[in-house]
């Protein structure tokens, strides 16, 4: 069965934390300000950080489970 992930370009987030709001399970930190970071494990693929994004930096894998 296929689930999809939200992955961050970390090279280009600026941590503005947009996407931190707009998630539903939490699933987003911005450890020491640098970066979004995807808790994988809360995750369940719903896209609002994709949407919101302002920079369009944050993308929704397919994987294999």
């Amino acid at each position: 069965m296929a689930k999809r992930k939200a992955n961050v370009s970390i090279r280009e987030c600026v941590a503005c934390g947009c996407c931190m709001k707009v998630c539903p399970r939490n699933a987003i930190s911005i450890p020491n300000g640098i970066h979004a970071k995807i808790d994988e494990a809360l995750c369940v693929g719903c896209g609002n950080c994709v949407r919101e994004c302002p920079a369009s930096i944050i993308s929704l894998e397919v994987t294999e489970e």
